[in-house]
């Protein structure tokens, strides 16, 4: 059983990493504080996996700035020349934009004193950059003793972000333009799978819909896992030659 009071800090730093991420803004600003987060998770992370995501992450930052960033999210989001990964619950819900899932989130918004800010957010309230946004705000009141929030954080993730979002993830880090970002969807892939642990939430099953079939489900790995997986499925082939070798000699 998780001990729920004493991890809602780091939940929160988690959120505001991925709320950086994914809202798209013309902020000059847009990234601040994004190197201190990355070292802290470093420093504690979800899993080995996430662990290396993280140095290939700060890596690509120090090495490519943050241009390269800011490159690589409109590739992947914005850019007609690849297939854009779609962003809000409602597309994944239903295949459309502006669905019933936007509308579950004004609901959840009309509960609380937060607002949309239209200068800051210009895309929909169900869009993942607004939803962990609005997820990281409602931990923080949380954490100023305003414990009145856990239902609506609950319902949050179980009804609007944990229906969609391995697909999300998927399409992320499959994404042919996607190297910090293939990064950030395993770390992102690591820490959904805590908030479903925080939750007593199950992953939802893979089915198909009208639009298209879903993604199946996918194992992310980090570079380093990558290659290690490599070198050791060269050692087993060798290996297999070695003995193919010794008993025809």
């Amino acid at each position: 059983m998780i001990n729920k009071a004493s991890v809602n800090q780091a939940r929160s730093l988690y959120y505001g990493f991925l709320s950086k991420m994914f809202v798209f803004t013309i902020d000059k600003n847009r990234f601040k504080g994004i190197l201190e987060a990355i070292n802290v998770m470093i420093d504690n992370p979800l899993d080995e996996n996430s662990a290396e995501a993280l140095k290939e992450l700060k890596h690509l930052y120090l090495e490519e700035g943050e241009g390269a960033l800011i490159q690589e999210y409109d590739d992947i989001f914005h850019n007609p020349s690849y297939r854009i990964v779609r962003n809000t619950a409602s597309y994944y819900d239903e295949g459309l934009e502006s669905g019933r899932k936007q509308l579950e989130v004004k609901n959840f918004l009309a509960k609380t004193r937060i607002r949309r800010d239209e200068k800051h957010f210009k895309e929909n309230e169900d869009s993942v950059g607004f939803i962990v946004t609005f997820m990281h705000d409602i931990i923080e009141l949380i954490l100023s003793n305003q414990s009145e929030y856990d239902t609506l954080a609950h319902c949050l993730f179980t009804e609007i972000i944990n229906p969609f979002i391995d697909e999300f993830i998927v399409n992320v880090y499959e994404h042919p333009k996607a190297r910090a970002y293939k990064a950030v969807a395993i770390v992102m892939n690591a820490f959904i799978a805590f908030e479903r642990l925080y939750f007593e939430v199950a992953q939802p099953p893979f089915r198909e819909k009208n639009r298209v079939a879903r993604a199946q489900p996918l194992e992310v790995v980090s570079g380093a896992e990558a290659r290690r997986r490599a070198e050791n499925k060269a050692k087993r082939d060798a290996d297999k030659v070695a003995k193919k070798l010794t008993s025809h000699a």
